[in-house]
């Protein structure tokens, strides 16, 4: 190996070489000045040095920064089997290069790496000459030179190919740098439509939809994928594809794939050449699909890594820094969609929950057999079950928000309602409406709601119509009345009958006896009397009930009721 310019041959150029020589400067600077494309530049530069430098091949190689490799630019006149081989040159070499220092081997075949040896014994290289390609003295490539004859490479030879080096640093940077501003520009505009689209649309499938299709079209991709972590099962899921086929996209679980466990633990991963890379699983699969190269980024929610988006190329491919950025903004919003979509059907739920909970407490409160109502801090009704509205015959719009004292005719201060309202303790209250016949009582109670602090929001009050209830209590006490006074009754009239009978048959034997006429009469009068009262005692004896009768002053009296055949058999 030898490095340098100074180091070739010493003989300088054949004659006409010159002005080939410039030519060629003439012809890349033409490029360099009406091209923004630095593939084009480089495909050019590689063909035409195998023709003005008489050499059999020309390779150029551009620096990965994320791989820290040389990956391939452009080639003209090898093998693809040639220039797909892992192992490019000697460690040596290419630290050399890195340096910035030229480096050219005369004979490859003395080259102590077996793998470089054996893959340019089987491409017939005998020669190569290695020029670094450097931009502002930072190194972003390599170029090289090979002949499958041994060749000395003279130092015109070696300065025009660094010559040329550094046009094709200046092509590359430029082109990279009008090729990145207007990637940033289409990746603008995708980020804005996919921001605006996230904005207006809580449609989590549509919004994913557009994220891998925006995110293909944009950075020039094959396809793209979206997988989410499953909560559950802990596995990636696919959330949505594009460009892609389906055999591909089910090939298997991708989980344990080492560039997606990198992205999973937060970090973007750039894939230049997925058929040989370790961290690549499926590399049948891929080259199938047509794939060559992947960027993979994380898609994170509130900094928790929820899933993976990856980029699919179907050309080689170095993902620059912008690129990169924009795949993570890319994921960044889908993360928010994520987000907002979640939390509104996290609200959504909870809408339908508190929905479901008010219709089935409404139906509770309407299947209740007794009336309710819901009065706030200011006294009006704020609710009303169906018994209530059907019992005071008015709709519901009639009597939400009145004033509670104006519709249900209350206004003492020892209203249930009043009595939570002002803290005092709940006591029963008895109500009554209507007249005569119609007659009701209403027993109205009372209950508060609080909230956190304590303090009274509603007060919930419980009417039952408790006049089938009174009327029995009202029966049951006069019931309880009469049995008393036919008790009283029977006994009085046992007490009375004994006397009576003994004073009316003496009675009765006297007036046989008596022969003054007088005497007679007043006796009758006093026979009289006795059976009179003999009379009340059988229906004291006899009685089923009383009615009560106006007397002198406040008094009142009985009249009794007799049993009509019991009467009738005394008769």
């Amino acid at each position: 190996m030898q490095t340098g310019a100074s180091q070739g041959a010493s003989g300088g150029a054949v004659p006409g070489r010159d002005r080939q020589f410039l030519e060629v400067y003439q012809k890349v600077s033409r490029l360099i000045s009406t091209t923004l494309d630095h593939q084009e530049v480089m495909d050019t530069i590689v063909r035409s040095l195998t023709e003005l430098l008489i050499v059999d091949a020309c390779t150029i190689r551009l620096l990965d920064h994320s791989t820290r490799t040389f990956v391939l630019g452009a080639a003209h006149g090898v093998s693809l089997e040639y220039l797909s081989r892992e192992v490019i040159d000697t460690e040596e070499t290419l630290t050399t290069v890195r340096s910035g220092t030229p480096v050219y081997n005369e004979d490859a075949a003395q080259e102590s790496c077996p793998q470089f040896r054996q893959a340019a014994a089987q491409e017939g290289i005998k020669s190569i000459l290695t020029v670094p390609v450097l931009y502002k003295e930072e190194l972003i490539g390599i170029m090289r030179l090979l002949t499958r004859r041994t060749h000395q490479f003279t130092d015109a030879e070696i300065a025009l190919a660094v010559g040329l080096s550094e046009q094709i640093g200046v092509a590359i940077s430029h082109g990279r740098m009008f090729k990145e501003m207007e990637a940033r520009l289409v990746f603008l505009n995708g980020i804005q439509e996919i921001s605006t689209l996230v904005n207006f649309t809580l449609d989590i499938d549509h919004i994913f939809n557009v994220v891998v299709e925006r995110a293909a079209v944009s950075m020039g991709a094959k396809g793209c994928t979206l997988r989410l972590i499953n909560p559950e099962s802990g596995l990636l899921e696919l959330a949505a594809s594009y460009g892609l086929s389906a055999a591909y996209l089910h090939r298997g679980e991708v989980s344990h794939e080492r560039n997606i466990q990198v992205v999973l633990n937060g970090e973007p991963v750039a894939i230049y050449d997925v058929r040989r890379d370790p961290r690549i699983q499926y590399h049948q699969q891929m080259t199938t699909e047509g794939i060559c190269s992947l960027l993979a980024v994380p898609v994170k929610v509130n900094g928790e890594v929820i899933g993976a988006l990856r980029i699919l190329s179907d050309r080689p491919r170095v993902f620059t820094d912008s690129a990169v950025r924009f795949a993570v903004t890319l994921a960044e919003v889908g993360g928010s969609a994520i987000r907002k979509a979640r939390s509104y059907q996290k609200i959504t739920r909870l809408m339908r929950q508190v929905q479901a909970h008010e219709e089935f407490l409404a139906n509770i409160i309407d299947s209740l057999q007794h009336q309710l109502l819901v009065i706030d801090q200011s006294r009006r009704i704020v609710l009303a079950n169906q018994v209530y509205l059907e019992t005071v015959g008015k709709p519901e719009d009639e009597v939400l928000d009145r004033s509670y004292t104006e519709l249900c005719d209350i206004t003492s201060e020892d209203s249930p309602v009043e009595q939570v309202l002002q803290g005092r303790e709940m006591r029963p209250f008895l109500q009554t409406s209507g007249e005569d016949q119609a007659q009701r009582w209403l027993e109205r109670t009372a209950f508060p709601i609080h909230d956190d602090s304590g303090n009274i929001l509603y007060v919930i009050e419980i009417i039952r119509d408790v006049t089938s209830e009174y009327l029995l209590a009202e029966e049951r006490l006069q019931s309880g009345k009469l049995q008393a006074i036919l008790a009283l009754a029977g006994t009085v009239a046992h007490e009375v009958n004994s006397p009576l009978f003994a004073a009316l048959g003496t009675a009765e034997l006297l007036a046989e006896e008596l022969q003054l006429p007088e005497e007679r009469e007043e006796l009758e009068v006093i026979v009289r009397n006795l059976k009179q009262i003999g009379e009340l005692t059988s229906k004291m004896v006899s009685m089923t009930g009383f009615t009560d009768q106006d007397y002198a002053g406040e008094r009142k009296i009985l009249s009794l009721t007799q049993n009509s055949k019991d009467a009738e058999d005394r008769r």
